[in-house]
């Protein structure tokens, strides 16, 4: 399951890079993609734990950029 969303308030694309890797080591994400100059996340992930990824999604991104929100 493929889905994008805005990210807001992201600052830098170091910070995008770190997130990016950050995400892409999560159990049951095929492939992630943060791209700064867009300010979108696109991630593909198991269908039946997407809920559970985004949660550890969302826990990863506060810790590398604590003021990044994911528009959900």
């Amino acid at each position: 399951m493929t889905k994008r969303y805005q990210l807001k308030d992201l600052d830098c694309a170091n910070c995008a890079a770190k997130m990016e890797n950050a995400i892409n080591k999560i159990s049951g994400v095929n492939k992630a993609t943060v791209s700064f100059m867009t300010q979108k996340l696109v991630i593909d992930a198991e269908e039946g734990h997407f809920q559970e990824i985004m949660k550890e999604v969302v826990r990863v991104c506060k810790k590398v950029e604590p003021d990044c929100t994911i528009q959900m």
